[in-house]
Protein backbone atom coordinates (compact mmCIF):
# COMPACT_ATOMS: atom_id res chain seq x y z
CA UNK A 1 0.00 0.00 0.00
CA UNK A 2 1.27 3.62 -1.01
CA UNK A 3 2.44 5.57 2.21
CA UNK A 4 1.77 9.36 2.45
CA UNK A 5 3.91 11.33 4.15
CA UNK A 6 2.98 14.55 6.07
CA UNK A 7 6.77 15.84 5.27
CA UNK A 8 6.31 14.91 1.26
CA UNK A 9 7.20 17.45 -0.67
CA UNK A 10 6.67 19.08 -4.29
CA UNK A 11 9.12 18.74 -7.07
CA UNK A 12 10.61 22.26 -7.67
CA UNK A 13 11.54 23.31 -11.30
CA UNK A 14 15.04 23.53 -9.51
CA UNK A 15 15.12 20.16 -8.69
CA UNK A 16 14.05 18.72 -11.96
CA UNK A 17 16.68 20.98 -14.07
CA UNK A 18 17.15 23.69 -15.99
CA UNK A 19 15.13 22.27 -18.76
CA UNK A 20 11.80 22.73 -16.54
CA UNK A 21 11.90 26.25 -16.23
CA UNK A 22 9.75 27.99 -18.47
CA UNK A 23 9.85 31.60 -18.58
CA UNK A 24 6.17 32.17 -19.88
CA UNK A 25 4.73 31.18 -16.53
CA UNK A 26 7.39 33.44 -14.61
CA UNK A 27 6.17 36.62 -16.96
CA UNK A 28 2.43 35.73 -17.30
CA UNK A 29 2.67 34.96 -13.27
CA UNK A 30 4.33 39.00 -13.19
CA UNK A 31 1.56 40.35 -15.24
CA UNK A 32 -1.05 39.11 -13.03
CA UNK A 33 0.65 40.42 -10.23
CA UNK A 34 1.35 44.21 -11.83
CA UNK A 35 -2.69 43.65 -12.98
CA UNK A 36 -4.21 42.89 -9.49
CA UNK A 37 -2.17 45.43 -7.68
CA UNK A 38 -3.88 47.81 -10.09
CA UNK A 39 -7.02 47.14 -9.87
CA UNK A 40 -6.30 47.31 -6.27
CA UNK A 41 -5.21 51.17 -6.62
CA UNK A 42 -7.87 52.28 -9.13
CA UNK A 43 -10.11 51.36 -6.24
CA UNK A 44 -8.30 53.06 -3.86
CA UNK A 45 -8.06 56.10 -5.80
CA UNK A 46 -11.61 56.47 -6.28
CA UNK A 47 -12.47 55.82 -2.61
CA UNK A 48 -10.33 58.93 -2.02
CA UNK A 49 -11.42 60.48 -4.60
CA UNK A 50 -8.19 61.46 -6.32
CA UNK A 51 -4.99 59.26 -7.60
CA UNK A 52 -1.88 59.38 -5.71
CA UNK A 53 0.13 62.56 -5.44
CA UNK A 54 -2.70 64.63 -7.22
CA UNK A 55 -3.74 67.57 -4.27
CA UNK A 56 -7.77 67.72 -3.74
CA UNK A 57 -10.12 69.33 -6.40
CA UNK A 58 -11.19 72.69 -5.38
CA UNK A 59 -14.86 73.53 -4.87
CA UNK A 60 -16.35 76.57 -6.90
CA UNK A 61 -15.79 78.86 -4.62
CA UNK A 62 -11.92 77.80 -4.51
CA UNK A 63 -11.48 76.24 -1.41
CA UNK A 64 -10.29 72.48 -1.15
CA UNK A 65 -12.96 69.99 -1.26
CA UNK A 66 -13.01 68.17 2.66
CA UNK A 67 -10.38 65.63 3.43
CA UNK A 68 -12.13 61.87 2.28
CA UNK A 69 -9.03 60.17 3.97
CA UNK A 70 -5.55 59.20 3.50
CA UNK A 71 -3.00 56.46 2.13
CA UNK A 72 -0.69 55.04 5.08
CA UNK A 73 1.83 52.84 3.34
CA UNK A 74 1.57 49.38 1.69
CA UNK A 75 1.52 45.68 3.03
CA UNK A 76 2.09 42.27 1.38
CA UNK A 77 -0.38 39.59 1.14
CA UNK A 78 -0.29 36.27 -0.61
CA UNK A 79 -3.00 35.05 -2.99
CA UNK A 80 -3.58 31.92 -4.35
CA UNK A 81 -4.90 31.77 -7.77
CA UNK A 82 -5.67 29.55 -11.06
CA UNK A 83 -2.07 31.78 -12.35
CA UNK A 84 -0.55 29.97 -9.17
CA UNK A 85 0.76 31.88 -5.67
CA UNK A 86 1.97 35.38 -5.97
CA UNK A 87 3.10 38.10 -3.23
CA UNK A 88 0.82 41.14 -3.56
CA UNK A 89 1.76 44.86 -2.31
CA UNK A 90 -1.18 46.46 -1.91
CA UNK A 91 -1.95 50.32 -0.85
CA UNK A 92 -2.98 50.84 3.11
CA UNK A 93 -5.75 53.89 4.00
CA UNK A 94 -7.61 55.54 6.42
CA UNK A 95 -11.32 56.99 6.04
CA UNK A 96 -12.30 59.61 7.67
CA UNK A 97 -16.00 59.68 9.11
CA UNK A 98 -18.75 62.22 9.66
CA UNK A 99 -17.85 62.25 13.58
CA UNK A 100 -13.70 63.00 13.43
CA UNK A 101 -12.65 59.74 13.64
CA UNK A 102 -11.57 57.52 10.55
CA UNK A 103 -10.99 54.18 9.97
CA UNK A 104 -9.19 51.48 7.97
CA UNK A 105 -10.21 51.40 4.32
CA UNK A 106 -10.44 47.45 3.02
CA UNK A 107 -10.34 46.52 -0.75
CA UNK A 108 -13.33 45.28 -2.18
CA UNK A 109 -11.74 43.79 -4.89
CA UNK A 110 -9.34 41.54 -2.48
CA UNK A 111 -11.49 41.18 0.68
CA UNK A 112 -9.30 41.19 4.09
CA UNK A 113 -8.36 36.98 5.00
CA UNK A 114 -8.77 35.92 1.34
CA UNK A 115 -6.17 33.65 0.15
CA UNK A 116 -6.81 32.56 -2.92
CA UNK A 117 -9.27 33.13 -5.51
CA UNK A 118 -12.79 31.32 -5.82
CA UNK A 119 -12.09 29.57 -8.69
CA UNK A 120 -9.25 27.29 -6.65
CA UNK A 121 -11.53 27.13 -3.88
CA UNK A 122 -13.83 24.75 -6.31
CA UNK A 123 -11.22 23.60 -7.52
CA UNK A 124 -9.81 21.75 -4.11
CA UNK A 125 -13.21 20.90 -3.47
CA UNK A 126 -14.15 19.17 -6.60
CA UNK A 127 -10.73 17.37 -6.45
CA UNK A 128 -12.08 16.52 -2.82
CA UNK A 129 -15.04 15.65 -4.17
CA UNK A 130 -14.13 13.59 -6.79
CA UNK A 131 -13.58 10.54 -3.76
CA UNK A 132 -10.03 11.29 -2.95
CA UNK A 133 -8.82 12.33 0.44
CA UNK A 134 -6.79 15.93 1.94
CA UNK A 135 -3.39 14.36 1.54
CA UNK A 136 -4.08 12.99 -1.95
CA UNK A 137 -5.23 16.40 -2.90
CA UNK A 138 -2.60 17.94 -1.54
CA UNK A 139 -0.18 16.07 -3.68
CA UNK A 140 -2.07 16.51 -6.91
CA UNK A 141 -2.11 19.99 -6.75
CA UNK A 142 1.16 21.11 -5.04
CA UNK A 143 2.66 20.43 -7.84
CA UNK A 144 0.54 23.25 -9.96
CA UNK A 145 0.82 25.70 -7.30
CA UNK A 146 4.05 25.55 -6.56
CA UNK A 147 3.59 23.52 -3.12
CA UNK A 148 0.75 26.25 -1.88
CA UNK A 149 -1.86 23.47 -1.37
CA UNK A 150 -1.92 22.18 2.07
CA UNK A 151 -3.20 19.37 4.21
CA UNK A 152 -5.22 22.31 6.45
CA UNK A 153 -5.83 24.31 3.11
CA UNK A 154 -7.94 22.06 1.48
CA UNK A 155 -9.34 20.82 5.38
CA UNK A 156 -10.37 24.95 5.26
CA UNK A 157 -12.11 24.59 1.57
CA UNK A 158 -14.01 21.77 3.01
CA UNK A 159 -14.95 23.54 6.19
CA UNK A 160 -16.63 26.33 3.77
CA UNK A 161 -18.12 23.67 2.03
CA UNK A 162 -19.83 22.64 5.58
CA UNK A 163 -21.25 25.61 6.27
CA UNK A 164 -23.02 26.19 2.77
CA UNK A 165 -24.49 22.85 3.67
CA UNK A 166 -25.67 23.88 6.87
CA UNK A 167 -27.43 26.48 5.33
CA UNK A 168 -28.89 24.61 2.80
CA UNK A 169 -30.70 22.38 4.83
CA UNK A 170 -32.28 24.72 6.44
CA UNK A 171 -33.17 26.90 3.81
CA UNK A 172 -36.90 27.47 3.35
CA UNK A 173 -39.23 25.61 0.40
CA UNK A 174 -42.45 27.57 0.39
CA UNK A 175 -41.03 29.47 -3.12
CA UNK A 176 -40.52 25.74 -4.50
CA UNK A 177 -43.32 24.93 -7.30
CA UNK A 178 -42.75 21.57 -7.21
CA UNK A 179 -45.31 19.38 -9.14
CA UNK A 180 -43.61 15.86 -8.92
CA UNK A 181 -41.20 14.05 -6.29
CA UNK A 182 -39.34 10.99 -6.87
CA UNK A 183 -37.57 9.45 -3.43
CA UNK A 184 -35.78 6.86 -3.16
CA UNK A 185 -32.78 5.55 -0.60
CA UNK A 186 -28.98 4.09 -0.93
CA UNK A 187 -26.86 2.31 1.10
CA UNK A 188 -23.15 3.88 1.66
CA UNK A 189 -20.70 2.08 4.12
CA UNK A 190 -19.66 4.75 6.93
CA UNK A 191 -17.19 4.60 9.58
CA UNK A 192 -19.31 5.01 13.15
CA UNK A 193 -17.21 4.20 16.44
CA UNK A 194 -14.14 2.99 14.32
CA UNK A 195 -16.20 0.74 12.65
CA UNK A 196 -17.44 0.07 8.93
CA UNK A 197 -21.26 0.54 9.21
CA UNK A 198 -23.86 0.44 6.38
CA UNK A 199 -26.28 3.19 6.76
CA UNK A 200 -29.39 4.64 4.54
CA UNK A 201 -29.34 8.19 2.26
CA UNK A 202 -32.61 8.96 2.00
CA UNK A 203 -32.93 11.30 -1.35
CA UNK A 204 -35.94 13.68 -1.98
CA UNK A 205 -36.13 14.76 -5.26
CA UNK A 206 -38.55 17.49 -6.55
CA UNK A 207 -39.52 18.27 -10.61
CA UNK A 208 -40.50 21.63 -11.11
CA UNK A 209 -43.35 22.91 -13.21
CA UNK A 210 -41.01 24.03 -15.95
CA UNK A 211 -39.40 20.83 -16.07
CA UNK A 212 -36.38 20.71 -14.23
CA UNK A 213 -35.38 18.51 -11.31
CA UNK A 214 -34.11 19.67 -8.14
CA UNK A 215 -32.75 18.08 -4.81
CA UNK A 216 -35.12 19.11 -1.80
CA UNK A 217 -33.39 16.79 0.37
CA UNK A 218 -30.88 14.13 1.18
CA UNK A 219 -30.10 12.61 4.68
CA UNK A 220 -28.58 10.13 6.62
CA UNK A 221 -30.75 7.13 8.77
CA UNK A 222 -30.13 3.91 9.63
CA UNK A 223 -32.78 2.38 7.07
CA UNK A 224 -35.76 2.83 5.27
CA UNK A 225 -38.15 2.21 8.25
CA UNK A 226 -41.45 4.55 8.54
CA UNK A 227 -40.10 6.70 11.28
CA UNK A 228 -37.05 7.33 9.21
CA UNK A 229 -38.80 8.64 5.79
CA UNK A 230 -41.98 10.06 8.25
CA UNK A 231 -38.48 12.35 10.08
CA UNK A 232 -37.90 13.27 6.43
CA UNK A 233 -41.08 14.02 5.13
CA UNK A 234 -42.02 16.42 8.51
CA UNK A 235 -39.00 18.30 7.80
CA UNK A 236 -39.88 19.41 4.09
CA UNK A 237 -43.46 20.03 5.48
CA UNK A 238 -42.01 22.12 8.31
CA UNK A 239 -39.58 24.22 5.43
CA UNK A 240 -42.87 25.05 3.74
CA UNK A 241 -42.95 22.73 0.36
CA UNK A 242 -46.27 22.45 -0.82
CA UNK A 243 -48.32 18.99 -1.36
CA UNK A 244 -47.42 17.53 -4.15
CA UNK A 245 -49.51 15.99 -6.77
CA UNK A 246 -48.18 12.97 -8.30
CA UNK A 247 -45.09 10.88 -5.65
CA UNK A 248 -42.69 8.30 -7.42
CA UNK A 249 -41.46 5.69 -4.77
CA UNK A 250 -39.47 2.37 -4.52
CA UNK A 251 -42.00 0.56 -3.54
CA UNK A 252 -40.48 -0.03 0.29
CA UNK A 253 -43.28 -0.54 2.98
CA UNK A 254 -41.96 2.09 5.24
CA UNK A 255 -42.47 4.99 2.71
CA UNK A 256 -45.57 4.17 1.51
CA UNK A 257 -46.73 4.04 5.58
CA UNK A 258 -44.92 7.24 5.88
CA UNK A 259 -47.01 8.77 2.94
CA UNK A 260 -50.19 7.83 3.42
CA UNK A 261 -49.66 10.00 6.99
CA UNK A 262 -48.02 13.04 5.57
CA UNK A 263 -49.73 13.44 2.45
CA UNK A 264 -53.12 11.15 2.16
CA UNK A 265 -54.23 12.61 -0.91
CA UNK A 266 -51.29 12.93 -3.27
CA UNK A 267 -51.38 9.94 -6.09
CA UNK A 268 -48.27 6.91 -5.64
CA UNK A 269 -46.62 5.62 -8.64
CA UNK A 270 -44.89 2.35 -7.81
CA UNK A 271 -41.17 2.36 -9.30
CA UNK A 272 -41.75 -0.30 -12.45
CA UNK A 273 -37.92 -1.41 -12.42
CA UNK A 274 -38.34 -2.18 -8.46
CA UNK A 275 -41.34 -4.54 -9.54
CA UNK A 276 -39.92 -5.86 -12.33
CA UNK A 277 -36.58 -6.88 -10.41
CA UNK A 278 -39.29 -8.55 -7.18
CA UNK A 279 -40.86 -10.19 -10.30
CA UNK A 280 -37.63 -11.89 -11.08
CA UNK A 281 -36.82 -12.63 -7.59
CA UNK A 282 -40.11 -15.00 -7.17
CA UNK A 283 -38.52 -17.17 -10.45
CA UNK A 284 -36.42 -19.47 -10.86
CA UNK A 285 -33.41 -17.80 -13.61
CA UNK A 286 -34.38 -20.25 -16.42
CA UNK A 287 -37.82 -18.33 -16.43
CA UNK A 288 -36.08 -14.89 -15.88
CA UNK A 289 -36.67 -14.05 -19.86
CA UNK A 290 -39.83 -14.50 -20.60
CA UNK A 291 -41.30 -12.89 -17.76
CA UNK A 292 -39.04 -10.11 -18.39
CA UNK A 293 -40.67 -10.24 -22.33
CA UNK A 294 -44.49 -10.40 -20.85
CA UNK A 295 -43.48 -7.83 -18.09
CA UNK A 296 -41.87 -5.16 -20.97
CA UNK A 297 -44.87 -6.10 -23.20
CA UNK A 298 -47.34 -4.80 -20.51
CA UNK A 299 -45.16 -1.84 -19.13
CA UNK A 300 -44.44 -0.44 -22.40
CA UNK A 301 -47.58 -0.94 -24.34
CA UNK A 302 -48.68 2.33 -25.92
CA UNK A 303 -52.26 2.82 -24.45
CA UNK A 304 -54.05 2.24 -21.36
CA UNK A 305 -56.23 0.11 -22.69
CA UNK A 306 -53.15 -2.20 -24.35
CA UNK A 307 -51.75 -2.30 -20.69
CA UNK A 308 -55.17 -3.27 -19.06
CA UNK A 309 -55.37 -6.20 -21.17
CA UNK A 310 -51.89 -7.36 -21.45
CA UNK A 311 -51.96 -6.85 -17.74
CA UNK A 312 -55.05 -9.45 -17.59
CA UNK A 313 -53.13 -11.75 -20.00
CA UNK A 314 -49.70 -11.97 -17.73
CA UNK A 315 -52.07 -12.55 -14.24
CA UNK A 316 -53.79 -15.49 -16.40
CA UNK A 317 -50.40 -16.95 -17.62
CA UNK A 318 -48.21 -17.08 -14.67
CA UNK A 319 -50.91 -18.03 -12.19
CA UNK A 320 -50.51 -21.02 -13.93
CA UNK A 321 -46.81 -21.30 -15.07
CA UNK A 322 -45.39 -19.57 -11.56
CA UNK A 323 -47.88 -18.63 -8.93
CA UNK A 324 -45.35 -16.19 -6.82
CA UNK A 325 -45.06 -13.91 -9.74
CA UNK A 326 -48.32 -13.29 -10.21
CA UNK A 327 -49.40 -12.93 -6.78
CA UNK A 328 -46.13 -10.49 -6.83
CA UNK A 329 -47.59 -8.29 -9.61
CA UNK A 330 -50.94 -8.11 -7.95
CA UNK A 331 -49.40 -7.02 -4.69
CA UNK A 332 -48.54 -3.82 -6.69
CA UNK A 333 -52.33 -3.24 -6.86
CA UNK A 334 -53.28 0.13 -9.06
CA UNK A 335 -50.00 1.80 -8.12
CA UNK A 336 -48.38 0.16 -10.47
CA UNK A 337 -50.00 2.23 -13.74
CA UNK A 338 -50.19 5.15 -11.48
CA UNK A 339 -48.53 6.45 -14.34
CA UNK A 340 -51.33 6.12 -17.16
CA UNK A 341 -53.38 8.89 -15.15
CA UNK A 342 -51.22 11.46 -16.79
CA UNK A 343 -50.26 12.32 -20.41
CA UNK A 344 -48.71 9.98 -22.75
CA UNK A 345 -45.39 12.42 -22.93
CA UNK A 346 -44.72 11.90 -19.57
CA UNK A 347 -44.89 7.94 -19.29
CA UNK A 348 -41.54 7.78 -19.90
CA UNK A 349 -40.23 9.99 -16.62
CA UNK A 350 -43.26 9.04 -14.72
CA UNK A 351 -42.59 4.96 -14.30
CA UNK A 352 -39.45 4.84 -12.26
CA UNK A 353 -37.16 6.60 -9.91
CA UNK A 354 -34.50 6.16 -12.28
CA UNK A 355 -33.66 10.16 -11.66
CA UNK A 356 -32.46 9.25 -8.63
CA UNK A 357 -31.01 6.08 -9.63
CA UNK A 358 -28.55 7.85 -11.95
CA UNK A 359 -27.50 10.21 -8.90
CA UNK A 360 -27.30 7.19 -6.82
CA UNK A 361 -24.63 5.38 -9.57
CA UNK A 362 -22.55 8.54 -10.12
CA UNK A 363 -22.43 9.14 -6.40
CA UNK A 364 -20.81 6.07 -5.71
CA UNK A 365 -18.91 5.97 -9.28
CA UNK A 366 -16.93 9.28 -6.95
CA UNK A 367 -16.48 7.60 -3.23
CA UNK A 368 -15.30 4.08 -5.76
CA UNK A 369 -11.88 5.17 -3.99
CA UNK A 370 -12.71 5.63 -1.01
CA UNK A 371 -14.47 1.96 0.56
CA UNK A 372 -15.46 3.32 3.82
CA UNK A 373 -16.35 7.23 4.29
CA UNK A 374 -15.06 9.28 7.50
CA UNK A 375 -18.62 9.66 8.63
CA UNK A 376 -22.28 9.14 7.59
CA UNK A 377 -22.26 13.22 7.87
CA UNK A 378 -19.53 13.36 5.37
CA UNK A 379 -21.40 10.89 3.18
CA UNK A 380 -24.51 13.32 3.08
CA UNK A 381 -22.62 16.08 2.23
CA UNK A 382 -20.77 14.57 -0.58
CA UNK A 383 -23.92 13.90 -2.15
CA UNK A 384 -25.45 17.42 -1.78
CA UNK A 385 -22.07 18.85 -3.11
CA UNK A 386 -21.63 17.05 -6.46
CA UNK A 387 -24.86 18.77 -7.00
CA UNK A 388 -24.20 22.17 -5.60
CA UNK A 389 -20.44 22.35 -7.34
CA UNK A 390 -22.26 21.69 -10.82
CA UNK A 391 -19.81 18.04 -11.04
CA UNK A 392 -23.28 16.28 -11.53
CA UNK A 393 -25.95 18.27 -13.77
CA UNK A 394 -30.00 17.48 -14.02
CA UNK A 395 -31.97 17.79 -16.99
CA UNK A 396 -35.68 18.51 -17.52
CA UNK A 397 -37.76 15.77 -17.18
CA UNK A 398 -39.82 14.27 -21.12
CA UNK A 399 -42.78 15.94 -21.13
CA UNK A 400 -42.72 18.58 -18.83
CA UNK A 401 -44.80 20.91 -21.29
CA UNK A 402 -47.71 19.15 -19.92
CA UNK A 403 -46.79 18.37 -16.28
CA UNK A 404 -49.58 21.54 -15.47
CA UNK A 405 -52.69 19.41 -16.82
CA UNK A 406 -54.54 17.52 -14.44
CA UNK A 407 -54.60 13.58 -14.00
CA UNK A 408 -57.64 11.41 -15.20
CA UNK A 409 -59.82 10.67 -12.27
CA UNK A 410 -59.45 6.67 -13.28
CA UNK A 411 -56.59 4.19 -13.22
CA UNK A 412 -56.78 0.81 -16.02
CA UNK A 413 -59.30 -1.94 -14.15
CA UNK A 414 -57.09 -4.08 -12.16
CA UNK A 415 -59.54 -7.13 -13.02
CA UNK A 416 -58.38 -9.93 -13.93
Amino acid sequence: MEKYSASTAVASPASLGEAWFDPIEIAIRDQIRGFIEALVDEELDQALGRPRYQRRAGSESGEPTPRVGYRHGRRQRQLLGSFGPVTLSVPRARLNKDDGTSQEWHSGVLPRYVRMTKQVEALIAGAYLSGTNTRRVRRALGALFKGAISKDTVSRVWRKVQADWETWCHRSLADEDVARLILDGTVVKVRLDRKATSISLLVVLGIRRDGQKVLLAVRNMGGESEAAWRGLLDDLVSRGLKPPAFVIIDGAAGLEKALALVWPDALVQRCTVHKHRNLLAHAPERLHEEISSNYNDMIYAKTAKEIEARRKAFIRKWRLKCRAVADSLEEAGDRLFTFTRLPESQWRSARTTNAIERLHEEFKRRIKTQTVLPSAETAVMLFWALLASGQITMRKVDGWQSLAEAPTPQCIDLAA
